[in-house]
């Protein structure tokens, strides 16, 4: 018998607490911040229930833990929370319109900012928008038109604004749009960025903290109980723990220090100083994983070692000489950080490794994790091979996929789209492997991802079957590979007592779901730490 009463007792038709060889249980009860008890009976633990226990008695619903989204952006979802929402468009003309009726609400002069999770390539234009097309929704505000994480497009004032002209060089690693007669498009991409992104006016904290609040309720919303934010200015980390601390954080997160756009090993000396005072301030809900390298470009300059189908002199780029970033990641491994890099091409794979295995062979008994690939995008079998030999754990994103094969037909082809995050190859050849979105190029949520690697489904149909994975794999590649990845395995990313009650409620069983009732489904409940962070209203 309890000797107290759970806060939180829920009755459904199956809870799936993902401890290999456990039969299905039906109920579970929540003390505080954890589960203290699981019945296979239905109508079970109504020991724990007394007169202030709520009860959510739901015999057609399946829980499940809430699902990892180990590479996403919380941050920019945040700051873009009230955005102009370009992604909504569907073609220029209705974009330049959104920018337009924002413009005549916005004292002139004040920046205008978009959303960022949209493809160009997947409106009827099949491109960005100009410079000279953004003037004509507004030529009195300098606006920055995000696309996801490496391609910004602006006005001419904007350019104007950032001392850009037609005789600025293109920074190492990063990129200026040019017409064929040599007038600037608009479009910055990559260690540009920073050029034009310096000028952007501080949200106020307080603005900062509402776009979290609205943010990390949306992820809730979708399933999500855990971001790894891959991309945190090591200043945004103060918002975040405001957020946490005042009750506006709505997820956990692990953050990554963002080293992107960084390329001496001075200013990672830099990152780092100002990094230690959070060395010893981790929190169930916020702490911060480690340090965010970038090795190539995006989509649009990933690193292969084929030329592009768009350019055969073209092999995208690296955005660190291999010697200069091994002496860079060094500094980091003396403070006891671990490291993630983007690594998206195939070239860019090979040169990671060979960076991780000097970085191994200095340091010999480094904790399994502390180095970790990000994307691993174009990894084939023999790439695969030697990644899981040297223990590099690797975070995949089939949401991506799904919105930017499109454009990846055009600069890399068909075939090396195919090849694209084979968590197939990458589960039967031992990695550990974890799932995420990479929002804002993918879209984020929980049964999205999973539906995603089932499918293969992506704006251009079903690309690459081979590389699908079973809805248990997919599943698992956000709830208990996450937590072994992260080192929670002992108080998350399973429903057994003594754990964080992090679970989320559906419908239907995802388990036994079909792909297409998957693609939409979100659930009625997320509780994180016993807290209902998303109900019915």
């Amino acid at each position: 018998m309890p000797n107290d009463n759970a806060d939180l007792v829920i009755r459904a038709g199956a809870v799936h607490t993902l401890v290999p060889g456990q039969s299905v249980q039906r109920a579970i009860a929540i003390m505080g911040d954890r589960i203290v008890a699981v019945s296979p009976d239905p109508h079970g633990l109504g020991d724990w229930i007394g007169p202030q226990t709520v009860v959510i008695d739901r015999p057609e619903a399946t829980v499940l833990p809430t699902f990892d989204d180990t590479h996403t952006h919380l941050i920019i979802a945040g700051n873009s929370a009230h955005d102009v929402p370009v992604h909504l468009a569907n073609d220029i003309p209705q974009l330049l319109d959104m920018i337009r009726e924002r413009a005549q609400q916005t004292p002139p002069g004040q920046w205008i900012r978009t959303t960022a999770n949209w493809q160009e390539i997947n409106l009827p234009e099949r491109r960005f928008p100009t410079a000279d097309e953004l003037d004509t929704a507004t030529d009195k505000h300098p606006v920055f038109l995000m696309r996801g994480g490496h391609n910004v497009v602006v006005n001419n004032l904007a350019l104007e604004l950032a001392g850009i002209t037609a005789e600025t060089a293109d920074p190492a690693g990063g990129h200026l749009g040019r017409a064929a007669d040599g007038r600037l498009t608009g479009l910055v991409q990559d260690n540009a960025i920073p050029l034009v992104a310096r000028l952007l006016p501080a949200a106020t904290a307080e603005q900062r903290v509402e776009g979290l609040r609205a943010a990390s309720l949306d992820y809730a919303a979708k399933g999500i109980g855990l971001v790894r934010d891959a991309m945190v200015p090591v200043d945004d980390l103060a918002i975040l723990r405001t957020a946490m601390e005042t009750g506006n954080l709505n997820v956990r997160v692990r953050a990554m220090a963002s080293a992107l756009g960084y390329s001496t090993v001075e200013s990672v000396d830099e990152l780092l100083d100002r990094l230690e005072p959070w060395r010893d301030r981790a929190d169930p809900w916020l702490s911060v994983w480690g340090v965010k390298f970038g090795l190539d470009g995006g989509i649009e300059a990933g690193a292969t070692r084929e030329p592009y189908a768009c350019d055969h002199s073209f092999f995208g780029y690296l955005t660190w000489k291999p010697e200069v970033l091994i002496a860079a990641m060094d500094r980091v491994l003396l403070r006891g950080w671990k490291i993630g890099t983007h690594a998206y091409g195939d070239r860019a794979i090979e040169t990671l490794l060979d960076v991780y295995a000097e970085l191994q062979r200095r340091y010999p008994d480094l904790p399994a994790g502390s180095l970790v690939m990000e994307h691993g995008g174009l990894a084939d079998a023999e790439l695969r091979s030697r990644t899981v030999q040297m223990g590099i754990p690797v975070t995949i994103q089939q949401p991506l996929l799904h919105d930017v094969a499109r454009i990846e037909d055009t600069y890399w082809g068909p075939d090396r789209v195919n090849a694209l995050f084979p968590a197939r190859g990458w589960l039967d050849q031992g990695a550990l492997v974890t799932g995420g979105s990479d929002y804002p190029v993918g879209r984020y949520g929980a049964m999205r991802s999973v539906w995603g690697m089932v499918t293969r489904q992506t704006v251009t149909g079903v690309r690459g079957p081979e590389h699908a994975i079973t809805t248990a794999e997919a599943i698992a590649l956000h709830t208990t590979n996450p937590v072994a990845f992260l080192a929670d395995s002992d108080s998350r990313g399973s429903l057994t007592p003594g754990r964080l009650a992090d679970l989320t409620i559906w419908n239907l069983d995802p388990t036994t779901a079909t792909p297409e009732q998957l693609q939409d489904l979100n659930p009625t409940h997320t509780i994180i730490g016993g807290r209902q962070i998303h109900h019915p209203t």
